[in-house]
């Protein structure tokens, strides 16, 4: 048997301050890109869509951990800014114009975004003592959920209607792909690392009742 006891660690300074800064600019850059789509590339790209679904899913930890979570633990600031930064890496890079300058950008954020969404909810819901199968099965089933489901957002947002469908089925095959290989590299990465004694940190984590 087992029960559920809190687990108290420090926030660093550095990851309030980068949490709080990037959600502080990533909404103004999603006003800005309401405010002139031109200016942040994203005209015919969804911006009002992005302007409603970034900050619904860069706050889910905060709401997640004042319903649930606020009397037993601390607040998760590194998996709280993970989700925050796959939001505002996105709208940053369609603002640098980075998506149509570097040809493998886009790849890039794939795999580097879907990855990051597993870490978090790795960090989230598994106690570090969990096993490589068991978290790699853990990043699969929300990283491939995740890559679907904003494939099917962007169909839907703006590719159906756009010059890139043409391409859009080989494009998403690749960036399903790449959404996989991200979130199974991380699974890995965070396992290494808690068997290295590193990022041991959990919401709450199981402890046996006769410990």
């Amino acid at each position: 048997m087992s029960r559920v006891a809190a687990v108290r660690y420090p926030a660093t300074p550095f990851l309030r301050t980068a949490d709080v800064a990037a959600k502080g600019m990533l909404v103004l850059l999603l006003l800005l890109a309401v405010i002139d789509p031109d200016g942040s590339n994203l005209r015919d790209k969804a911006a009002e869509a992005r302007a409603i679904g970034y900050p619904l899913a860069s706050f889910t930890v905060p709401v997640i951990w004042l319903l649930w979570w606020k009397d037993r633990a601390p607040f998760p600031w590194l998996p709280d800014l993970l989700v925050t930064l796959t939001c505002f890496t996105d709208i940053l890079g369609n603002r640098m114009d980075l998506y149509d300058r570097i040809v493998w950008f886009d790849d890039v954020m794939h795999f580097v975004n879907t990855g990051l969404i597993a870490t978090a909810v790795i960090l989230l819901t598994l106690h570090h003592s969990a096993s490589r199968i068991r978290v790699v099965e853990r990043a699969l089933a929300v990283g491939a959920t995740a890559a679907i489901a904003w494939e099917i957002a962007e169909y839907a947002a703006f590719i159906h209607g756009h010059s890139e469908r043409a391409f859009a089925y080989e494009d998403t095959l690749g960036d399903l792909g790449l959404g996989v290989l991200g979130s199974i590299t991380a699974a890995l990465v965070i396992h290494h690392l808690w068997r290295r004694g590193q990022l041991r940190e959990s919401v709450a984590r199981p402890e046996p009742l006769d410990r």
